[in-house]
This record gives C-alpha cells, structure tokens and sequence, in this order.
C-alpha cells in the first residue's frame, strides 16, 4: 500500500514514522517526490494544489490532514473519490482548551489586569459570575460538543447553534437559519467552531453582530471564511463589540498592515488552536487506508453537499 503525504505546515518525517510504526509495510511518499503516480493508493494532504490529487491515476480516497475538508474541495479539479476527514481526540482536547482559554480570558477580564500591571497598578475588578456569563457555541459536531460541554461543565450559561438539532444535556440548542439571532441575542461571548461550508461561509457579518447584544464578545476558532473582516472593525469601532479573539483569518499569514493587528481589544494568534498529532491520527489514517483497500468505506467521510 502507497500513501502520498502533501502539507506545507506538517513535518513529513513526523508524519512518515508515525504511519510507519501503525503499518511497517506502508510506503510514504513525500510531494513532490512520488515516484509511479500509478502506485499511489490514497492521499493525506493539507491544502494540496489545484490538480494535484486528478493527477494520481489510482488514488481510491483522499484523507484531509485535520477535521476540516474545505481545503479539499477548494481544489476545482478534484477527482470523485471519497474525501475523509480526521476525527482525533488529541486535537479535539486541543480545541476544547483553546477555546476555554479564550473565554476565561474573556469573562475574568485578563486584558484589563495586563493593562493595570503595564501601568504598574494594582485595582481589583467586581467578581466574574459565571452563572450569569451566557456563552454560545457555534457548530456542533464532535468539537463543538466537548467544547459545549466543558463550558457547562464550569458553570456557564451555554447554548448550541447547529445546522441540524442536536440534544445535549445541559445545553440550551438552536438550530437553522430561523433560530441563528435568537441564538446570538442571548450570548455574551459567542465561539465559532462551525465547518467552513457555502452556508456558513461569512456567517459572522454585521448582521450577526447586531444582533448580539451590546457589549458581546466573538472567538472564531472555526475558519477565517466566517468571518468578515470589515463588519467586526466596524462593531468594535462603534463599541457594540466588545473585543474579539481570532484563531483564522480570511488571509493567512495575516498581513502585517491589517488593521485588527492594531486592535487592542483584539487578540490573534496564528492558526494554532488544534493540530492534528502523528502519534494520535496516524492508527485513525492507516485503519480507513486498510477499509478503503478492502472495498469497505472509510470512517468519517464526508458529504460533499454539506461539506462536513
């Protein structure tokens, strides 16, 4: 069995010892050196170039290197195969830290003591009640859960907006198009962890800001698609957001001359809150590899209508 292993941002010998030690027979090839496209059985890849996966004559599925696969299929010449996407606890554990730290961050008002501490003061706050601290998950698939969970777990107030309904104890669910500012008004942090799809492609607008009452909070941990740039300047310069904490970005690196760099109730970091690990993913990638040449379907594959 041949694997080829395509990403700008993983180490392919991480990676290619990692697959080895799940499955000693496996043969890893490294884009762009691939040897007989002809041998190539599945490909695990991270934003692969255009073409790139069409060009592999026998490639019977694709594996998307992290659980979102919008970077799969922004490749307009992608081959009909099955595309797979990874379901790993390690990264999930990731995104539920992530995203808690995020709003912890929030609600204990850690941006206001750094700034105290700049300036060498020494004011104590009114305590956080979080009880009273509603905060909103949006997407709620397997990381949006744990995320909602654990949130509850704490003692917030937490609801979930998906695009299908979903029942999870102790969170207040939303659901469709019809119930999103419903779900948004009563949130005063909101989190995004939706999958990057056609619907929910600039979700986060001026819209959704409106409706989110004054002096909300929004953490986008999901992808820089959701967000539009231009309408949450522009909640922050009116005040009716309070600040923002962005994972993604609609380009990425960020360009040093964007303006949210400047923001100061603004904190960005780059891409960084789950990666996929090699030593976790690998025993999920060489399982479905195994399924997939033994003409069963591979686990967790994706609807290519919903995009997840």
């Amino acid at each position: 069995m041949a694997l080829l292993f395509y990403s700008k941002v993983d180490d392919p010998e991480e990676w290619t010892d990692a697959l080895k030690r799940a499955e000693p027979a496996l043969d890893v090839r490294v884009w762009p050196e691939i040897g007989e496209a002809a041998d190539i059985d599945a490909a695990l890849v991270w934003r692969p170039p255009t073409g790139m996966l069409a060009s592999l004559p026998n490639l019977k599925a694709i594996f998307s290197l992290g659980a979102g696969v919008d970077h799969v299929f922004a490749d307009d010449d992608l081959p009909d195969l099955p595309v797979v996407r990874l379901v790993d606890p390690a990264l999930t554990s990731q995104m539920v830290e992530y995203v808690l730290l995020a709003v912890l961050d929030r609600h204990r008002r850690m941006d206001a003591y750094r700034a105290y501490q700049a300036r060498g003061e020494w004011h104590q706050l009114p305590a956080a009640d979080t009880g009273a601290c509603r905060v909103g998950v949006m997407g709620l698939g397997e990381i949006g859960q744990a995320i909602a969970l654990a949130l509850a777990n704490l003692g917030f107030a937490v609801a979930g907006w998906s695009r299908t309904q979903k029942q999870l104890d102790g969170i207040q669910s939303f659901h469709g198009a019809g119930q999103l500012a419903p779900f948004l008004g009563r949130c005063d942090i909101v989190a995004c962890v939706l999958p990057l799809t056609a619907e929910t492609t600039g979700i986060l607008d001026a819209r959704a800001f409106a409706a989110m009452p004054k002096g909300a909070y929004v953490i986008n941990a999901g992808r820089g698609g959701h967000l539009v740039e231009a309408d949450l300047m522009a909640a922050l310069g009116t005040g009716h957001l309070s600040g923002a904490w962005l994972d993604v970005c609609q380009e990425e690196p960020l360009p040093p001359d964007n303006p949210l760099w400047s923001q100061p109730n603004v904190t960005i970091t780059p891409h960084v809150a789950g990666w996929v690990l090699p030593r976790t993913a690998s025993v999920q990638v060489i399982e479905n590899l195994r399924r997939v040449l033994a003409g069963n379907p591979p686990h967790n594959i994706v609807d290519p209508a919903r995009g997840y």
